[in-house]
């Protein structure tokens, strides 16, 4: 995977900070770096922001503390908090590790 997964992104907000959807994991996941959030099957997971462009399989979201990206075809919605959705340039900050 290169250092930036997609230049752009859709948002429920111009920050990203606020939730899109909420779905349960439909497998274990663990990612291959720590960009990446890892989850088990069962687990609720939290949108943020999903990618589009180069990488339309990943989204960003929350499990408990944890943020990252994940497959979205892991993911079955059950609740949409906005229907909302900006596209906005990622940042080279989407793509670090904290």
């Amino acid at each position: 995977l290169g250092r930036r997964f997609a230049e752009r992104k859709r948002c429920a907000d111009p920050e990203c900070s606020m939730l899109m959807c909420r779905g349960k994991a439909m497998q274990d996941f663990k990612g291959p770096d720590c960009r990446f959030v890892n989850f088990k099957k069962g687990e609720a997971v939290y949108v943020y922001y999903k990618l589009i462009g180069k990488s339309t399989e990943l989204w960003a979201g929350s499990v408990g503390s944890d943020f990252g990206y994940f497959p979205k075809d892991l993911l079955e919605i059950n609740h949409n908090y906005s229907n909302e959705e900006l596209e906005l340039p990622t940042d080279e900050t989407d793509f670090v590790c904290f």
